[in-house]
């Protein structure tokens, strides 16, 4: 047999940030204990502190991870394209694939913020404004009704509502599917659907801004 090479293990903070985010998200924060995370990844309940400072650490470390992840490409992507609807669909590709395939941390990212301690929380705020506040921007730049003076204020609570339509995606779609030829379909389509109510949110928007 020809020699394949092995699939490289994943490395083991990583392994810790999967599974509690996976158990976080399934039974909240509140009711998943050390123990039960470090049995999930194979060492001891103490041993998870090598790697993390507490459970605490661990929730920090997810949710402000997701807020630079999305901000960071998302400066990438509303800046690599070619004007601005192609940055504007860049925008929303990403965000729709984050919902569908880092269900656990959008679920994280929607319920967990108040178990965060003050200093994470506001450093994900932060981080979140940011990301609005790239969304408000490109938004505007495509739809130019929206780029009016006083249509600001329309313009970043369409850019919310969409947040909004996109992150309840894993609500929507309940448990992970498994991974076959028809959850890929299944994939593909909810993903084209969720990229066309997005334009058409955002294109109502810029028609009521419009009428005025």
């Amino acid at each position: 047999m020809p020699n394949v090479p092995a699939t490289p293990a994943l490395p083991r903070r990583d392994q810790i940030r999967r599974e509690a985010a996976r158990l976080f998200a399934a039974r909240g924060f509140l009711g998943v204990g050390v123990d039960e995370i470090g049995k999930a990844v194979g060492i001891s309940g103490p041993g998870l502190y090598r790697h993390f400072a507490g459970k605490d650490a661990m929730l920090a470390d997810l949710l402000i991870g997701i807020s630079e992840r999305l901000l960071e490409e998302g400066r990438r992507r509303a800046g690599g394209g070619d004007g601005a609807a192609e940055a504007l669909d860049a925008l929303i590709s990403g965000h729709v694939d984050f919902a569908l395939d880092d269900r656990d941390l959008i679920t994280l990212h929607d319920r967990e913020l108040l178990n965060l301690k003050e200093e994470d929380r506001r450093t994900v705020r932060r981080l979140q404004r940011g990301y609005v506040e790239l969304w408000v921007a490109v938004v505007r730049q495509a739809y130019p009704p929206l780029a009016e003076p006083g249509a600001e204020p329309v313009a970043r609570a369409a850019v919310h509502a969409v947040f909004g339509l996109i992150n309840s995606t894993p609500h929507s779609l309940g448990p992970s599917p498994a991974q076959d030829d028809r959850a890929a379909l299944e994939r593909d389509g909810m993903a084209a659907l969720l990229h066309s109510l997005a334009h058409g949110a955002f294109s109502a928007a810029a028609d009521a801004a419009a009428r005025g």
